[in-house]
């Protein structure tokens, strides 16, 4: 936490207080540490209000889960005029680092000069995409500053979660099986559809198959960059026995342009959901990098049923 003289360096010292009696107390709420690096959100795509939009919500998400988190967003494809590159928004970072320690220095603080990386960059990308992630890596030399590179968000079975409620909100699935109605229009085969070839398709089949379990439906993972991969897992789901397919984006959204999904879908001659787009798992999802990278005791994110 702060101190009346300025940010302590390390790991936040609390106060202790009073804690709740029993085995149902409350857990401490966990905070961002003091000068903790600053978790920067690594968007690919050509940048637009939408997909701005998009990131606000994501580490609006990630900043409500962790208070003090110092959160930023740098484009992949920016022109750090209206939309800051990763590069700039790295550089930034670690240049305001620098200005914080002199100021504590010239003011005549004890405080020792910053080190470790200065930010943590998450790819905001559901499963990995090597195009994307060189772009990614290049951004974090291109800036010269010690920064972490997380894994991608996926798989997780959050992620499935999110991929039932989109197909739910296009009245392609049941939004719980528990309750005794039923969709006329839910899918009984369902497409995955990714981006970045034959090792993207590999992760997202591992969320395909929470996704199938949660669904009692059959679920395959096809590529939207590869010719022919849509059309031929429909044609595997048919010959399978499924009649009705539905196409759910495993996409956060702005990783590719949406008309790709809509000609996949043409191509399968099946309806699609919208992408993961902001849904409250990306947020949180995004933050557990940060924190496993940083070691400092994520809150466990748990999934919670579609309604």
């Amino acid at each position: 936490m702060s101190t009346p003289t300025g940010p302590a360096s390390g790991l936040p010292v609390r106060m202790p207080r009073p804690r709740q009696p029993g085995r149902h107390r409350r857990p401490e709420p966990l905070v961002a540490p003091e000068d903790a690096p600053a978790l920067v959100l690594a968007v690919p795509g050509t940048p637009s209000s939408a997909t701005r939009s998009l990131a606000d919500e994501v580490v609006s998400i990630a900043r409500s889960e962790l208070p003090g988190l110092d959160a930023r967003i740098g484009y992949l494809d920016g022109d750090d005029q209206e939309f800051s590159t990763l590069t700039s928004v790295l550089a930034h970072a670690a240049g305001e680092r620098t200005a914080r320690f002199e100021q504590a220095r010239a003011a005549g603080m004890d405080v020792t000069e910053p080190d470790g990386p200065v930010a943590v960059v998450v790819p905001l990308l559901a499963g990995p995409d090597s195009s994307l992630l060189r772009q990614v890596r290049q951004a974090v030399m291109d800036s010269r500053v010690a920064a972490e590179l997380t894994d991608v968000l996926g798989p997780h079975p959050l992620l499935a979660e999110a991929l039932h409620v989109r197909l739910s909100e296009a009245g392609l699935a049941r939004a719980d099986r528990a309750r005794l109605f039923t969709v006329a229009t839910a899918a009984d085969g369902i497409i995955l559809a990714s981006v970045g070839g034959d090792e993207a398709v590999q992760a997202a089949g591992i969320t395909g198959m929470l996704l199938a379990a949660r669904l009692a439906v059959p679920v395959m993972a096809a590529a939207l960059d590869q010719e022919g991969s849509i059309a031929s897992v429909a044609e595997q789901l048919r010959g399978s026995g499924s009649q009705q397919l539905a196409l759910a984006p495993y996409l956060i959204g702005p990783e590719i342009d949406a008309s790709l999904v809509e000609e996949a879908a043409k191509e399968a001659g099946c309806s699609a959901a919208e992408a993961l787009g902001p849904y409250p798992a990306i947020g949180k999802l995004a933050l557990a990098k940060y924190t496993t990278a940083l070691g400092i005791a994520p809150q466990q994110a748990q999934s919670t049923p579609a309604h």
